[in-house]
């Protein structure tokens, strides 16, 4: 037998009699996505006894076995890298980080490695089934490089692709704790404006008519000194949607070096901190298990540096 195949024994359950055969073998291998097994079925790497079955939407039968030979997932082209991770949750599915202030998600020009995704590499060593035939962590979503907080990341194809699926549906849970300049009137609401690219400046984040829809739920928890802590409930993920929506409304994030403007008094206090990044924090994380279908909810208190800032703007 080739090494480097892996060859998985899949029966067809009572229930999927007369599904599409990829669906019914994603139902019965949980590591696989219908999207991989098709690619396989195609390739000729799902067999009945020695005959391949190129088909994929062939009716499956109750009880009919296959095996379906997966090729060893390549490594990842990033380097595993010993970065201290801290694990909020973790199966052999998926898992929940609570991502320090700091830290590169993705590497990119600029950023080729340190990343988060290098310190998964690390840390999932040999528990990375492969996302489209490759050992790497499923990245669905990201936070900025100076936000705190909780993120998700997949170690499967199946779970990968579920996990997507929510954050498409918008029904994932994000909730961001802020600090934002001066107090929002009226005290919760809702921002619904489009962003795209800033035309004027292509690092930047704008709201432009005809970008993608975007919309953010925010509410008051504690006034403090000419500030805000609120929280914004995120009905969709756009990059910088919190910060360039609460700056939209004349209340923008604290130490948002991009989006904000320092008033003097607020200065001092970001200086003798030395807080140099905008206030924001993933709080709380929920979605739906891909796998067990379990209702999963994730909190993460503020961060020492926020929580120091918050502290020197009580009233």
């Amino acid at each position: 037998m080739d090494r480097g195949v892996i060859i998985l024994e899949a029966t067809i359950a009572q229930a999927a009699d007369g599904w599409r055969v990829d669906r019914a073998l994603a139902d019965a291998v949980p590591t696989l996505s219908r999207e991989r097994l098709k690619v396989l079925i195609n390739a000729g790497q799902v067999s009945q006894g020695d005959t391949a079955m190129r088909d994929p939407s062939r009716k499956a039968r109750g009880g009919e076995r296959f095996a379906v030979a997966v090729p060893a997932p390549t490594p990842a082209h990033n380097e595993a890298q010993d970065i201290p991770l801290v694990v909020a949750f973790e199966d052999e599915h998926l898992i929940v980080i609570d991502k320090p202030a700091g830290l590169v998600v993705h590497p990119a020009a600029g950023n080729l490695d340190g990343t988060l995704v290098n310190a998964l590499l690390h840390h999932c060593h040999g528990s990375l089934s492969g996302i489209g035939g490759v050992a790497r962590p499923g990245i669905v979503h990201r936070i900025d490089k100076d936000t705190s907080g909780l993120m998700v990341a997949a170690k499967t194809d199946r779970t990968h692709e579920g996990l997507a699926k929510q954050f498409a549906a918008h029904s994932i849970d994000r909730r961001y704790r802020a600090i934002v300049g001066g107090r929002p009137m009226p005290a919760a609401g809702s921002v619904d404006a489009p962003l795209a690219r800033s035309p004027n400046n292509r690092k930047k984040v704008a709201i432009v008519q005809g970008g993608k829809r975007a919309v953010t739920h925010y509410r008051t928890l504690e006034l403090l000194r000419d500030a805000t802590l609120v929280e914004c409930r995120l009905e969709t993920g756009r990059t910088h949607q919190v910060r360039v929506h609460m700056a939209s409304i004349g209340h923008a994030l604290l130490g948002d070096p991009v989006y904000g403007r320092t008033k003097h008094a607020h200065k001092q206090v970001l200086d003798t901190l030395n807080f140099r990044r905008q206030a924001l924090h993933a709080a709380h994380l929920g979605f739906v298990h891909p796998i067990t279908g379990e209702t999963l909810g994730f909190d993460s208190a503020m961060p020492p540096d926020m929580q120091e800032l918050f502290s020197q703007l009580i009233v």
